[in-house]
């Protein structure tokens, strides 16, 4: 079975959710991945751009090292969380019942097909990692429900729900589920399913006419 991976806002950093997304994951039945978010550690990066004049390519990096401080912070809650830096530590952790927590800077720094913008967040490289491993499903939680107003991807990113570079890297194979704070009330654990709204994709298309 190929594992799900798990991006967890890191807007929920330090929030309730946080702890309670946490402990629900680790019930978990069947394999998955999580992917921290930026959350504080991202912050601070923005606030110091401004004050020392770094370039976007020098944010980028740090961006992605900010993940992996968060992913560290996550790794320690629970024994069965593991953190880890390439696909062979992914697999390992897998292969022993582990869930990885993906710290992301070794395989995404200086990578030459991610975009060193502040429009790729942990939201895209999510569905980067979905790639390399060939999963079929990312499931994106936020630290809001308004995901709930909306059908399509691309009309998320425009609401700046996810980053504006996901509908470009999510790969056609991949489904995208995305859960908010309300999607906690109603979890069956321990976990067996994918929580969540699934997202289209694409639009579909009209009754009497053929997807091209």
């Amino acid at each position: 079975m190929k594992p799900l991976v798990v991006k967890l806002g890191g807007s929920t950093a330090g929030n309730e959710e946080m702890q309670r997304w946490i402990d629900a994951l680790v019930t978990a039945t069947f394999p998955l991945i999580i992917v921290p978010g930026g959350g504080p550690f991202a912050d601070q990066v923005r606030i110091s751009q401004k004050r020392l004049a770094y370039s976007n390519e020098a944010a980028h990096a740090m961006a992605i090292l900010a993940m992996d401080q968060f992913g560290i912070a996550i790794s320690e809650r629970y024994e069965r969380l593991q953190s880890v830096r390439s696909v062979t530590e992914i697999k390992g952790a897998l292969a022993v019942g582990r869930i990885p927590v993906w710290l992301p800077a070794s395989m995404t720094i200086g990578a030459a097909d991610i975009p060193c913008s502040w429009d790729v967040t942990s939201d895209s490289l999510s569905a980067w990692l979905c790639g390399q491993l060939r999963a079929d499903a990312l499931l994106l939680i936020k630290q809001t429900d308004e995901y709930r107003d909306y059908s399509r991807v691309s009309d998320l990113a425009l609401a700046g729900i996810v980053d504006a570079m996901l509908p470009t890297m999510l790969g056609s194979n991949t489904t995208l589920h995305i859960a908010g704070p309300q999607t906690l009330n109603s979890l069956d654990l321990p976990l067996a399913t994918i929580p969540g709204r699934m997202i289209m994709q694409h639009e579909m298309p009209a009754e009497g006419m053929v997807a091209q």
